[in-house]
């Protein structure tokens, strides 16, 4: 399947900031969960506004769901997220993925600034952290 890629320039690769159907979380064609998945929304909610805009329309919104389902790729089965700070977290890349880098950014200096604080207090002569590490012994 990863030959596919290479094979045919047209087909990209998965992407977890690309709109998929999710044909699992899904009723009919997944078309209203993965919108929801996308945006970080509710599924509910999107249905809600999907029935809401069926009946505003006067039933216009049928083909361009029906066209929506046929166009979407369906979500890769990689991409199922297995804790809800996952999914947060790929939601938060896709609403703004710079501030999510600074986010990153951010909590990389301060593990950095941790580790160097561990760092000095066991590297500095530390009378009693040395008689602790002798205790142990």
């Amino acid at each position: 399947m990863a030959n596919d890629i290479f094979e045919r320039p047209d087909l990209q690769p998965p992407s977890r900031t690309r709109l998929y159907r999710d044909k699992a979380n899904g009723k009919v064609m997944g078309v209203c969960a993965g919108i929801a998945d996308y945006a970080g929304f509710d599924v509910t909610l999107v249905r809600v506004c999907m029935v809401a805009a069926h009946f505003l329309t006067g039933g216009g919104t049928i083909p361009f769901y029906f066209v929506a389902g046929l166009i979407m790729p369906r979500k890769p089965a990689e991409f199922d997220y297995a804790a809800p700070e996952e999914r947060q977290f790929w939601q938060s890349v896709r609403q703004s993925p710079s501030r999510t880098a600074r986010d990153i950014r951010s909590r990389l200096r301060e593990i950095d600034r941790r580790l160097a604080d561990v760092e000095s207090y066991v590297t500095t002569e530390n009378r009693s952290l040395a008689r602790e590490i002798e205790q142990l012994r």
